[in-house]
């Protein structure tokens, strides 16, 4: 199962990445722009995410992804922790919200979920 550690150390493992606390909860950061968070109980993260691609995945797996209130008119997605897969699938989204906070000048340092590094 996966945990809130391992949101932790995968986000901090990513480039230029730092944590702080806001709003009572862990933020990750990257350059100083959000990418993920461990709201509440830390048993879902939020990740950033295009809101049409977040509307398809709670609809295509509403036990997985869903949207909070409060998020709904932001680029942000929820993830039930417990629904994912395996800590590449938890890699994965983490690496596509963390280059949606990137500089420009960092996504080389860091290749797409499922591409193949930059030489």
């Amino acid at each position: 199962m996966i945990t809130p550690d391992d949101v932790r150390r995968i986000a901090l493992s990513l480039p230029q990445t730092t944590e702080k606390i806001a709003w009572s909860m862990p933020t990750f950061r990257v350059a100083g722009k959000m990418f993920a968070t461990l709201p509440e109980d830390e048993t879902s993260m939020a990740v950033r995410c295009p809101k049409v691609e977040r509307d398809e995945l709670a609809l295509a797996e509403p036990e997985k992804f869903w949207i909070a209130d409060h998020e709904a008119g932001f680029a942000w997605v929820r993830v039930r922790l417990a629904a994912l897969e395996d800590l590449d699938e938890l890699r994965d989204i983490l690496v596509d919200s963390w280059r949606q906070a990137a500089p420009t000048a960092l996504l080389d340092a860091l290749p797409e979920p499922g591409g193949a590094a930059s030489d």
